[in-house]
């Protein structure tokens, strides 16, 4: 039985939340307040994390920090009133693996949590590999097999975004919204294509397979070759 801990200082809500799981056999367990939540999610070890970001006590991604920098990989719901880009790219970079924007479909929540738990239990690892590309989120370096690659801070970010979501195409539009943080898209820049050439430089060197796919008209793809 898959357990699930809801951080949630809303009673209504959290009651909606937990009757819904427990409906669907999932072991549910409540927090109403920020510290007890801590407190929670470093005993029980629950298997899925849903954290609301406004909390009494300590605020939902405070909890988030706490837990990634203890080394926990649980997979984390963020539940939050704050729907604007930047506030959820906050709850994605403090650690969070989704973002729900209030008020939702219990239905949707629901799929999502589905959705974490499918995911690879390593996600969260301090390391990211795609084919032979490799990236140490700790000591922040980056390899190719055996070779070195010296990446400038905001290339590693933007490595980094891909290979979380190799094999799926990415467009400049995502691009700029999650690495470079853009609350609208301007009609014409180049921003992209620029940073995205140098990195395909350091990525695919002299006589290697090509890793850094430019989808004509449409984005890029990172995929391992086969």
């Amino acid at each position: 039985m898959m357990k699930v801990l809801v951080i949630e200082d809303d009673g209504g809500t959290a009651e909606e939340i937990v009757a819904e799981l427990s409906e669907l056999g999932f072991e549910v367990e409540w927090a109403s307040n920020g510290i007890d939540g801590l407190d929670k999610a470093r005993t029980l070890h629950p298997d899925v994390l849903i954290v609301d970001r406004m909390l009494p006590g300590m605020d939902g991604l405070t909890i988030i920090e706490a837990l990634r920098n203890d080394q926990v990989s649980t997979p984390v719901l963020v539940l939050s009133a704050l729907g604007a880009v930047d506030d959820r790219v906050r709850g994605l970079r403090s650690g969070g693996d989704d973002y729900l924007t209030k008020p939702f479909a219990v239905v949707e929540l629901i799929a999502r949590i589905e959705a974490l738990l499918r995911r690879p239990t390593d996600s969260r690892g301090t390391t990211l590999r795609v084919g032979p590309l490799q990236l140490d989120l700790i000591v922040r370096t980056a390899s190719r097999g055996e070779r070195e690659i010296d990446l400038l801070p905001r290339e590693f970010r933007l490595l980094e975004y891909m290979m979380r979501r190799s094999d799926q195409l990415l467009t400049r539009a995502m691009l700029l919204e999650e690495v470079w943080n853009y609350k609208f898209v301007p009609a014409t820049t180049n921003l992209v294509d620029v940073h995205m050439g140098r990195l395909r430089h350091k990525v695919d060197g002299a006589g290697e397979p090509q890793l850094i796919h430019n989808v004509r008209g449409s984005g890029f793809i990172l995929r391992a070759q086969q």
